[in-house]
């Protein structure tokens, strides 16, 4: 390499070199800068919004989930066998106890009827007439015991066929609304086949469980608040007819039932919805935003809004404060101890605080 190309190299370098201790010069002249302005004004504020302690009218709950029954509920089934030769319900209207929904072939039956009543109108008679001749001592007791025996057995043979008819006629057992019809016209049905289901809507029963530790707080009559997600904001009242006798040994749970009022029909067999039994008086309790409580595996805690007087200002800080929370119920936790009425904890902007950090109030967070 020439003298002259090895001087051009060692200028650029040089150049580059001090081109990059200018520029990192700047840096660190700015970085100082910016840690004395900091050091002189303390730390940044941080923007939060925040909403104080209130007292509120506050009544214990128990909050479990509740399956709907039917108060009175089946599935339809024929007992005997039989083709189905007529259908008298449409699926999900309305049947009255007693009324007629599936007929089976019943001819067989029919023809014998016609045959036992004659041969009961047969034995009438003869009965009739053992009664006269042994009035007037023409016959023997024994002949009108026999008669009289013929009479029973007839009427008996009447009897069992139309049992058999009743039976092969399915009706409501009451009234109710039907469910999906299973069964055509023309189809062979056994013992057992499903025809369809048959509930009561109004009333349900609600039936649920309740931890052992808190079963002595409820007991018949109480009240229960029913929620189901297919109809949100809708409040389905109850009340609790019957508790379980026995608590299960292997959940320790007792199970209770109550009985829900659904007029309007909403409500439907099957549902599974959240149950809300309202304990005890109520009593004024403290209590804060949902939002404002720190859940962690070393305690729960908010951060509260600490007013300190600086040299020229009052400066707000958010100090980390341990409490002890109780129910959450919507928008509001339960408080039992750690925070006193009025104070003001953060709920919005957790994330960015530390205890002690200084705070600036962005907005007032409505209750």
């Amino acid at each position: 390499m020439a003298d002259s190309e090895r001087r051009i190299v060692l200028r650029t370098v040089l150049i580059v070199a001090v081109v990059i201790a200018v520029i990192g010069g700047i840096k660190l002249w700015r970085e100082h800068s910016a840690r004395a302005a900091q050091a002189h004004r303390g730390p940044y504020e941080v923007s939060v919004s925040a909403a104080p302690v209130v007292k509120v009218s506050w009544r214990s709950e128990i909050q479990t989930v509740a399956s709907l029954v039917a108060t009175s509920g089946v599935n339809l089934t024929p007992q005997l066998s039989g083709q189905v030769t007529g259908i008298y319900f449409h699926s999900g209207e309305h049947v009255r106890k007693g009324q007629r929904l599936v007929q089976l072939d019943d001819s067989n039956q029919l023809a014998t009827l016609a045959q036992d009543r004659a041969n009961e109108a047969l034995a009438r008679i003869n009965f009739q007439r053992a009664q006269h001749l042994y009035a007037a001592r023409a016959t023997s007791l024994a002949a009108l015991d026999t008669a009289k025996a013929d009479e029973q057995s007839a009427k008996a043979a009447v009897d069992n066929v139309r049992a058999t008819l009743a039976k092969l006629a399915v009706s409501a057992p009451f009234s109710g609304w039907m469910g999906v019809r299973k069964v055509s016209l023309g189809q062979y049905l056994s013992p057992g086949t499903e025809i369809a289901a048959l509930n009561v809507w109004n009333p349900l029963r609600a039936e649920f469980t309740v931890p052992q530790s808190q079963s002595g707080l409820i007991h018949p009559g109480q009240t229960v608040a029913l929620t189901v997600d297919a109809f949100p904001g809708q409040r389905f009242e109850g009340q609790i007819a019957a508790i379980n006798s026995e608590i299960n040994p292997n959940t320790r749970n007792v199970t209770v039932e109550a009985i829900v009022q659904n007029p309007k029909m909403q409500l439907r067999p099957g549902m599974f919805g959240e149950a809300t039994i309202l304990v005890g008086s109520a009593h004024q309790r403290l209590a804060v935003p949902t939002v404002a409580v720190t859940y962690s595996t070393f305690g729960d805690y908010v951060y509260v809004i600490k007013t300190r007087s600086a040299a020229d200002h009052e400066q707000q800080l958010a100090v980390s404060t341990p409490i002890r929370a109780g129910q959450a119920r919507g928008p509001l936790t339960e408080v039992l101890s750690g925070l006193n009425a009025g104070e003001r904890v953060v709920t919005a902007g957790q994330i960015k605080l530390r205890n002690g950090t200084p705070v600036v109030i962005h907005r007032r967070s409505a209750r």
